[in-house]
This record gives structure tokens, C-alpha cells and sequence, in this order.
């Protein structure tokens, strides 16, 4: 598909874009740290990679070095976002918007507690060390396989074991029950 692309058929990348997309919003998600802009980055990465094809040498390494994009757009993302971020704690508790959110009696519904326990999950998880919530995102987030990890991250099987394993007692740590897949 990728030497397909180099020539011209602009459909075969639409087939990477459709196979890699998944691996490639995972690891924005885990050098970010932040659901919400994993897809962006994830699709200014594809359109990196589209424009940069062409310069693309060795056709069968397609994967890494589109993972080189995602983490270099991640760390533009992350450079600008340290020039230009201002926190609503900064502004002040008036003007943060999560202190006006009122008390609610009825918030004891089952599907309101559910996105709540994820909505802490997801936070637990973004503050992980990088190297836990990336394998941590990847497998989980992706379906990525050990070995596939493993090659993507290069480092072994069993680093990769050891990060999920160390991620997962983290997580338990704090919520204080069994996390398991």
C-alpha cells in the first residue's frame, strides 16, 4: 500500500490511514496525556505523513516512521502549549468554570456514576508516568500486541510486561480495587 501511495494512488493511503490511525491516536493520547486532543494530533500526523511521503526511503518501515511524526507533532503540540497555556485555577475561583457548577441531589444515576468512575480513570491514567500510560494506552486503547509494542516502543516483551504491570498496580493503588483487563 505505501509504495502503491508513493505512486500516485492517493486511495492505498487512505487504506494506511485506516489501518494506522488507531496506533497512531493511541500513542498522541500517551505522549499527551490528554484524551481531547489525541485525535488532532493524530490527524495532523496522517496529514504530515501524506505531504512527507515522498521523503519516506524504506517503504516496509511505514509504522515507526509515522510514529516519528505523531511524537514529533506531539512535542510541537506540547512546546506551544507551554508558551500559551493559562490554567483556570490561575484566573482565579471566580472565573473557573468548575467551581459555578452547582451540587446535584439527582447525580446518583447509575449512567452519571459510570462516566464519573471513567472520567477519574481517564484522569488516573493521563497522570501516569509517560512510559506506563503509553503502554498502557497503546494495549488497551489499540488492541496493540506485546510483540508489537515491544517493536514500536524498542524495547522487549518483557519491559513492555513489566510497564503494564506496573501501570495496572499504580491504577490499583489508587482506586484501591483490581484492575484487570
Amino acid at each position: 500500500m505505501v509504495r502503491q501511495a508513493l505512486n500516485g494512488r492517493t486511495e492505498a493511503y487512505g487504506d494506511l490511514v485506516r489501518r494506522w490511525a488507531g496506533r497512531i491516536t493511541a500513542l498522541c493520547h500517551a505522549k499527551i496525556g490528554r484524551a481531547d486532543v489525541a485525535e488532532d494530533m493524530a490527524q495532523e500526523t496522517l496529514m504530515r505523513g501524506y505531504r512527507a511521503l515522498p521523503s519516506l526511503a524504506e517503504p516496509d518501515k511505514f509504522g515507526s516512521w509515522l510514529c516519528g511524526i505523531a511524537v514529533r507533532a506531539c512535542f510541537d503540540w506540547l512546546k506551544a502549549k507551554e508558551r500559551s497555556q493559562v490554567t483556570f485555577s490561575a484566573l482565579g475561583p471566580d472565573r473557573n468554570p468548575a467551581s459555578s457548577i452547582p451540587n446535584r441531589p439527582d447525580a446518583c444515576d447509575a449512567t452519571e456514576d459510570r462516566a464519573e468512575d471513567l472520567a477519574q480513570l481517564l484522569a488516573a491514567v493521563e497522570e501516569l508516568p509517560e512510559k506506563y500510560r503509553e503502554v498502557l494506552i497503546h494495549y488497551y486503547y489499540d488492541d496493540v500486541t506485546y510483540s508489537d509494542l515491544a517493536q514500536m516502543l524498542g524495547v522487549s516483551t518483557a519491559t513492555i510486561n513489566m510497564r503494564l504491570t506496573k501501570a495496572r498496580a499504580l491504577l490499583r493503588e489508587r482506586f484501591g480495587k483490581s484492575v484487570r483487563r
